[in-house]
């Protein structure tokens, strides 16, 4: 962002209901700044009765790109010309590049997680057990990425059993992944070894069958374990996931994607396990850092974002 704003600027946005509370503005005009791009990043409140007219705008005052935030990354698909795979098969998008005179959708969130995964903790998902607590819109975007992506067995533990089941059937309709779905909080039982694969009759439903006992079997199988739900976020600091954390070791990595406070209940107790544990910060910032590569062409200064985001 320059020092002056000017005929010439040309301005990015994000697009949500509310979005006072955004980090994404302080992130990536701190990256305009250092590299001396004429951009500004602008924090746009559209009411859902308004997203329509709002994507329409972009093509009108010749918007660089849009992020856009709960509640429209369903729904703004609707006012989209293209997606990416990654974005059509998550079924959100959270940033928009005009491309040519149409408005093409993509979803960095998951893209963005994969860049964290490999770029900051140096997990490569290729051949790994992933178990996912939650079946929510950002469960399926790290899902679809993850298994687009090399991941080889996914477990999406869910309180309403359906929407886990919905999200296994997608990963293994549409990637080369295998996924099942696990009742929550009952996903601590231990699973019998001849269900991993599970039976012909089991896989039609895409859902794990379980059985009484210990948890050790099922998560021995595991290398991450993703937190998505918004329980322990601010002002919820005292809630926790219900999760045999006594199951966990020095060879897990547990990743929970709130980020405010920065150290949850659920990441403490993983910690105290032995497990290695992050919050959802890295993904924010390396979702941004793709969104800002996209608009303007250039390598974003990675560093300079980070230390926006945690100095915000």
């Amino acid at each position: 962002m320059s020092e002056l704003i000017s005929g010439r600027t040309r301005v990015c946005g994000l697009f949500g209901f509310p979005v006072e509370h955004s980090f994404s503005p302080a992130m990536h005009n701190a990256a305009f700044r250092h590299l001396g791009l004429d951009f500004v990043y602008v924090a746009f409140p559209v009411p859902p009765r308004e997203l329509g007219a709002a994507v329409t705008a972009i093509r009108a005052l010749n918007l660089a790109g849009v992020n856009v935030t709960v509640p429209h990354k369903e729904k703004v698909i609707l006012y989209l010309d293209e997606l990416t795979d990654g974005a059509r098969l998550a079924g959100a998008v959270n940033t928009i590049v005009p491309q040519g005179g149409r408005l093409v959708g993509h979803n960095t969130d998951g893209a963005g997680f994969l860049r964290f995964l490999t770029d900051d903790i140096g997990l490569d998902p290729a051949g790994k057990s992933v178990f996912i607590l939650g079946a929510g819109g950002a469960a399926r975007a790290l899902a679809v990425y993850l298994a687009l992506n090399g991941v080889e067995q996914l477990l999406v533990a869910n309180r309403t059993l359906s929407r886990a089941a919905e999200l296994a059937a997608l990963i293994n309709a549409n990637t080369p992944a295998r996924a099942w779905a696990l009742p929550w909080p009952a996903c601590g039982l231990q699973v019998s070894p001849n269900l991993l694969p599970y039976s012909s009759a089991k896989e039609q439903n895409h859902v794990l069958e379980l059985t009484a006992g210990g948890t050790q079997e099922l998560l021995a199988s595991v290398d991450l374990i993703v937190q998505t739900t918004p329980l322990g976020m601010h002002p919820g600091e005292d809630t926790c996931p219900d999760f045999p954390f006594n199951c966990l070791g020095a060879g897990h990595v547990v990743v929970d994607l709130v980020y405010n406070p920065p150290r949850t209940l659920f990441m403490e107790r993983a910690a105290r396990a032995g497990a290695r544990v992050y919050n959802g910060l890295g993904m924010l910032l390396y979702q941004g850092v793709l969104a800002f590569e996209l608009w303007t062409g250039e390598k974003a200064p990675v560093e300079v974002m980070r230390r926006a985001l945690l100095k915000h």
